[in-house]
């Protein structure tokens, strides 16, 4: 007797070959087979089978259609074309069609991890290149250029960072709403790519000019005065860094914009060129030539627009940059989540300037001392927002598409990363702190002030590391609401603390701020995560989609 296979409701079922004709033999097996599967809602897809041998024949099609109708809608059943005894069932749509394998999101994220960790640690290994080459004129030199390195990175900073932040997001739900398909051989064009861009041009060019135009009143502002030694160079410093600002924007802009196609290695590539030159260029300009800071600056500028150019070219092979019409751009969608992020963004900005101008007032050589801790810190801390950056593009994915069990898998996954890669990097700074401020100066005061912050820039690991990932997981959610009103708290607290400790504490006061604003970052972030009517209403729940 021959017999085949049938898939109903993702399983093999043996279906008899022969005698089907034998008062419907046949159909009543799968009819059995069919019982045992759990009841669902009826689909109008699954009318009764077709058949015109018998009455009977009839009766048991019609047995077996009910029976079928009751079959999930996702259970797998497919058509069978060489008996057509089974109509298709119905199409796997949504999440379970779209659904990836619990590993297949962790092995993303890793692939998407590791070139991101890489690009967001090219900036700041150049920046303490950089930092070092100045420290070796002395330490007026490295004060004034990192009083004008934190002007630059306030006022670059406060809108590119909304806009990376968001265009990640919008350009990553894009390609979800269209089934991921987006990007294939023809260029296509995306709203979310055009609208960034655009804003990106536009910002840059008013920070180029508000930093020329007011790079005296931002001395004063950060505690630099016309009769102080640095007010010269850290002048002349901070104007030649504004000509660099619009590729700056443009170019963070489109690291978020690679990151909504989950490409993180163009950017490598791209940023590992730039820099590259940088790094060649910082000695022959500040030493060969005679330029001091301000041939750091111009290499820095060289550099940005380098790296701008280079990721323009690379992604207008893939997409059409700019907007058939000024109406399809998503300037709406762009304000109202970007100014949530904005006023997140200013409070963190808000902070850290708090933070370095309470330096500045220590003196030059805790100003000194200060940007070396702050350096280390930041360059190896920024390597966790790789894997935010990363599950940020991941959980706008998934959500978009209505898979919360995706979101909860890399959700999870990525907070024991962070944790890790947090104790990992404080016992590595720990153990090589001293031999790392070495690099960047000489000066037996300054490094005697460094020491002292040693703890703060190791220990304080585990919690920027959390910190950081929280951000990713909560821009992923479109949740910018709560990450800014929860910033704008944190920052408050932590600059009130800054404002009044360091006039008993002197620079180590500042440091217990800078480190109670990272562990206050990484408690709201657990907080919002914890709350069961928030967006992150699933994670306490069984349901993996909303009715």
């Amino acid at each position: 007797m021959e017999s085949t296979a049938r898939l109903v409701g993702g399983k093999q079922v043996a279906v008899s070959l022969t005698n089907t004709n034998r008062n419907g033999n046949r159909i009543g097996k799968v009819t059995r087979q069919a019982a045992s599967f759990l009841p669902m809602r009826t689909n109008p897809q699954n009318q009764a089978l077709h058949h015109s041998q018998s009455q009977s024949q009839s009766n048991q099609h019609l047995k077996l259609s009910r029976r079928i109708n009751k079959l999930p809608p996702d259970c797998g059943a497919v058509r069978d074309d060489s008996n057509a005894s089974i109509d298709k069932l119905p199409e796997v749509h949504g999440n379970a069609k779209s659904r990836p394998l619990p590993l297949d999101l962790k092995r993303e994220l890793v692939l998407l991890s590791l070139p991101a960790i890489a690009g967001q640690a090219i900036d700041p290994l150049t920046q303490l290149m950089e930092t070092a080459y100045i420290g070796r004129l002395g330490s007026v030199e490295l004060g004034s250029a990192a009083v004008s390195m934190s002007i630059f990175n306030t006022i670059s900073k406060l809108f590119n960072i909304p806009l990376l932040s968001v265009a990640t997001s919008f350009v990553a739900e894009d390609l979800a709403a269209q089934g991921d398909t987006a990007l294939g051989e023809e260029r296509k064009q995306l709203s979310s790519v055009s609208t960034a861009l655009v804003l990106a041009i536009g910002i840059g060019f008013f920070e180029a000019v508000a930093l020329s135009l007011a790079s005296a009143p931002f001395l004063r502002l950060m505690g630099v005065h016309p009769m102080s030694e640095m007010f010269i160079p850290a002048r002349q410093f901070l104007l030649l860094r504004a000509l660099g600002a619009p590729a700056y924007v443009v170019s963070l802009a489109l690291q978020g914009i690679f990151r909504g196609f989950k490409d993180t290695k163009t950017p490598v590539y791209c940023l590992g060129i730039g820099n590259f030159l940088a790094v060649f260029l910082f000695p022959l300009f500040i030493y060969q030539f005679r330029m001091g800071v301000a041939g750091a600056a111009i290499s820095s500028v060289i550099s940005q627009y380098t790296v701008a150019i280079l990721m323009i070219m690379l992604l207008n092979k893939r997409v059409i940059l700019l907007p058939p019409k000024l109406g399809s751009l998503k300037f709406g969608d762009y304000l109202k989540s970007g100014g949530f992020v904005l006023g997140r963004t200013l409070s963190v900005l808000v902070t850290m300037t708090v933070a370095t101008s309470m330096a500045a007032r220590q003196g030059a050589f805790a100003m000194a001392a200060h940007q070396i801790c702050m350096q280390v810190w930041l360059a190896v801390s920024m390597l966790t927002d790789a894997l935010a950056s990363s599950a940020q593009a991941l959980i706008a994915s998934c959500a978009s598409k209505r898979d919360f069990d995706g979101v909860k898998e890399v959700t999870t996954f990525v907070l024991k990363i962070g944790v890790v890669t947090g104790i990992a990097l404080a016992i590595v700074l720990g153990l090589s702190f001293d031999s790392i401020a070495g690099l960047f100066s000489k000066d037996p005061q300054v490094l005697q002030i460094v020491r002292k912050g040693v703890l703060f820039v190791a220990a304080t690991q585990p919690i920027t590391a959390q910190a950081f990932i929280f951000d990713g997981l909560h821009y992923g959610m479109s949740d910018f609401g709560y990450a800014a009103w929860s910033m704008m708290v944190v920052g408050a607290i932590s600059s009130a603390f800054m404002l009044y400790a360091q006039a008993g504490l002197g620079i180590s006061g500042v440091w217990i701020g800078l480190s109670m604003f990272m562990g206050l970052r990484m408690l709201a972030g657990f907080a919002r995560l914890m709350w069961s009517k928030g967006p992150w209403w699933f994670m306490h729940s069984s349901h993996k989609r909303l009715a």
